[in-house]
């Protein structure tokens, strides 16, 4: 190995591993706890708690333990299991939370658990006893995916995490989410000294605005959401999740949205990610690459309104493969966010991962898609925004404006 193939970094020296010995890319290392599922799902009108009176059938809560048993369960016994490695989790601790998070947004959750009882703490966002800790074991399992990869002990880690994080702000929780586990896991990576620059790509179907605010003034982290159109949703998600969030002062242009028109499936999110995603990543020149996956794209999800099946996810998988190979040494760390249909989920799980790992052909059949898709709108979509970012984006503005003149 060349010095030269060294990651560089923030002190400008390149630092080998601590081994030097070949790194199994054939497999996916996952880290996972089963103290995760001790975060209770309420039941009532889909996230709400509520009972109307009225309903002799209420229905779970969206973000409850079966989805992410079924997750478990399709890599530990199905087609993908032998290209998996399993890693245990751990919790984290305070000071690591404050990383990301504030203090006095810490001390808010402890004294929630401490309640012992069941409380409402965002819109559609509950505590109940079980939960803190299930949120420490998803952060603590995250870090340790991170650290995982920038010890070199593998290239490609997957945190397999509940409850979700990536709509959590550094003061307060949303859309389920209390602890912010990818963020946390980017600001490892910044301060091991191995990273100066980190890309995430969110592919959950809501904006992944918990990691777009506290980045929002870095020049460190890139952060790309492809989510639907759905807008601010109140108090806890003030933002809108638009085009014109782009970062402020030293992050301005690092902050880069693509809300993509309701319906659009595997081609309109394929070009998408290679005509904005791809060359935004590229220009960045990032040392760690973070997926930020959720399943809730799919075009069978309650809590969704975009149509991607196993195929479009097959895709995304291969793509960032690419990338990551491309830009941070191969290193790709993937942690899991939304995706609420309890079956197909996994199904898109297991299909990304596929794409990620190469494997030539799916090991498993669509079960439920033939969807049709008419991809116009969502090229049109992609195409505004480009001609957008030329304008307004500084650190793309001169490569694109080449595109758009070719």
């Amino acid at each position: 190995m060349l010095i030269s193939d060294l990651p560089l970094t923030t002190d400008g020296f390149r630092r080998p591993c601590l081994s030097l010995s070949p790194v199994d890319t054939s497999r996916v290392d996952v880290f996972w706890h089963e103290g995760m599922l001790q975060h209770a799902a309420v039941e009532g009108v889909f996230d709400s708690g509520l009972d109307p009176g009225f309903l002799d059938v209420l229905e779970k809560h969206p973000e409850n333990a079966d989805r992410v048993r079924n997750m478990l369960s399709i890599l530990q016994r199905g087609p993908i299991a032998p290209y998996i490695n399993w890693f245990p989790g751990r919790p984290a601790i305070v000071s690591e939370l404050l990383m990301f998070h504030t203090s006095e947004y810490i001390n808010k959750l402890v004294e929630a658990e401490k309640s012992g009882e069941r409380c409402e703490i965002a819109a559609g966002t509950f505590m109940s006893p079980g939960s803190w800790e299930a949120a420490l074991l998803a952060a603590g399992t995250t870090l340790s995916a991170m650290q995982h990869i920038l010890d070199c002990h593998g290239k490609l880690a997957y945190a397999l995490v509940r409850p979700p994080g990536h709509h959590s702000q550094p003061t307060q929780a949303d859309g389920y989410c209390f602890l912010n586990n990818a963020a946390l896991a980017v600001m490892l990576a910044l301060d091991s000294g191995s990273c100066s620059r980190v890309a995430v790509v969110d592919i959950d179907v809501h904006y992944g605005n918990g990691t777009a605010e506290g980045f929002y003034r870095s020049d460190k982290v890139l952060t790309v959401s492809l989510h639907m159109n759905h807008g601010s949703w109140g108090s806890s998600h003030p933002q809108n999740g638009s085009i014109d969030e782009l970062g402020e002062d030293v992050g301005l242009g690092y902050n880069l949205n693509v809300p993509l028109p309701n319906g659009t499936g595997d081609r309109g999110y394929e070009y998408a990610m290679t005509e904005l995603v791809v060359p935004a990543v590229r220009k960045f020149g990032p040392e760690m690459v973070v997926l930020v996956v959720g399943q809730d794209s799919s075009a069978f999800d309650p809590n969704g309104r975009q149509c991607l099946t196993m195929s479009g996810y097959r895709r995304i998988g291969e793509i960032m493969r690419e990338v990551a190979e491309e830009h941070s040494h191969g290193r790709l760390l993937m942690v899991q966010e939304g995706g609420y249909h309890v079956t197909y989920a996994a199904y898109c799980l297991h299909a990304m991962l596929e794409g990620v790992l190469k494997i030539p052909e799916p090991h498993l059949s669509d079960p439920i898609a033939y969807y049709p898709e008419e991809e116009a709108i969502a090229v049109a979509a992609v195409k505004s925004i480009k001609r957008y970012h030329s304008e307004f984006v500084p650190f793309l503005r001169k490569e694109l404006e080449d595109v758009l003149n070719e």
